[in-house]
């Protein structure tokens, strides 16, 4: 700074030719004022040279701050940069451990069903029965396929099936040869009768637990359709949701049973089914929602019991059924809600009464309809003796068969 005031100083002498300095013994006022003024403006040349200098230096600190602080915000943003990415990174590397968990899960079940259903096909019986289990405990632990795992296991009631014949306690000479030859084939039927009501009874347990329960199998689909049922136990079960079919099924023996089956929802249907022999029982079931359809169902032997069962809700149809032979029972049954329907409304479409013995003794009619106006009978329904031959409310029947229907 000081040669700067020395420059400036040197260039204003040079300028005005380098004056010479008089000497004379006497100094002025005049002389010590215009010192003074040199002093003051030389002083004030190096303080304002010394105010650039410091606000120059201010500039530039203040100027590298910024860039600093710039620099630090940059690598601010870069570590929040890295964060994300990190965090991207962890993301996709959970999602593709999910994905590969997730696929090996899939594995695991696709083999399991195929283990199980190669199982299912198996000639020993034993075999069988452990593909069955097999599908079943599959069924409970892959929620995604347990329709396919029902399908199977409904698939397996509807493979032709000969029910084995009753044993002769007394065998003759005559006819001993005959059963030594079939007595094979005997055993496997009765095997395969084995297998199959297993596989009614795992149907029936799942249907009995609440909807609530993860092994629950309500609402699911359930495909009975032309399977031969020669027993089982539905007993309690409940029907909830999706769509049930007994359609074209053939109840040939033993003993079916819906004891206090519940059908809330759904569709339930029997049309078709054919009722030949044995005892197939809806005691005690209730009909609370939903439609349950015995259209064109065939009653042509054995017992099919409705005995005190209950009907609040929902539609049960028996249009085009035909009872034939047997014994149908509602008694005790009761009629609070819903509709009970035997008619039809164009021909062939009416319930036919042409034998057998279907009765509605001590049977509760007090609300919802009953309407049997439109069938047709040979062999009519039996009723009570209501006072004055008045059939309660919400009983239909047709004028002319009413003196045959009450109190016989």
């Amino acid at each position: 700074m000081l040669a700067l005031v020395g420059a400036l100083v040197a260039a204003a002498l040079w300028y005005g030719g380098w004056p010479g300095i008089q000497r004379d013994g006497t100094v002025t006022v005049a002389t010590i004022f215009e010192l003074l003024k040199l002093v003051f403006a030389v002083v004030a040349g190096i303080g304002g040279v010394a105010a650039l200098v410091v606000a120059y230096r201010r500039q530039r600190v203040a100027e590298h701050t910024n860039a600093l602080a710039e620099f630090a915000h940059q690598l601010a943003h870069t570590a929040d940069l890295r964060a994300e990415v990190t965090k991207a990174l962890a993301e996709a590397a959970d999602e593709r451990a999910k994905i590969e968990t997730d696929r090996n899960g899939i594995r695991l079940f696709n083999e399991r069903f195929a283990k199980a259903s190669e199982q299912l096909g198996s000639e020993k019986a034993a075999v069988r029965l452990a593909g069955v289990y097999a599908m079943a405990g599959l069924a409970d632990d892959w929620r995604e396929g347990r329709q396919t795992c029902i399908d199977v296991l409904c698939a397996y009631l509807r493979m032709p099936y000969d029910p084995p014949e009753a044993r002769s306690e007394a065998p003759t000479p005559a006819n001993e040869q005959i059963l030594t030859v079939d007595v094979e084939s005997d055993r496997r039927a009765r095997e395969e009768r084995e297998v199959r009501h297993t596989v009614i009874r795992l149907i029936g347990r799942h249907l009995r637990l609440g909807i609530e329960d993860a092994a629950s199998w309500g609402g699911f689909d359930f495909d009975f359709t032309g399977a031969v049922l020669d027993g089982g136990d539905f007993s309690r079960v409940t029907f909830s949701g999706g769509r049930v079919s007994f359609d074209g099924v053939r109840f040939s023996g033993g003993r079916v049973s819906f004891l206090a089956a519940r059908f809330t929802g759904g569709d339930v249907s029997f049309n078709r089914a054919t009722f030949t022999d044995g005892e197939v029982s809806f005691s005690h079931a209730q009909f609370s929602g939903g439609d349950v359809s015995f259209e064109r169902a065939g009653f042509s032997g054995g017992r099919v019991s409705f005995i005190g069962a209950r009907f609040s809700d929902g539609e049960v149809f028996f249009g085009g059924a035909t009872f034939s032979a047997g014994e149908v029972s509602f008694n005790r049954a009761w009629f609070s809600g819903g509709l009970v329907y035997f008619g039809g409304e164009t021909s062939g479409d009416e319930a036919t009464f042409i034998g057998g013995r279907v009765s509605f003794r001590r049977a509760r009619f007090d609300g919802g309809e009953v309407s049997l106006e439109g069938a047709a009978f040979k062999v009519p329904p039996t009723f009570d003796t209501w006072p004055n031959g008045i059939p309660p409310h919400g009983l239909s029947l047709p004028e002319g068969e009413r003196g045959q229907m009450v109190g016989r």
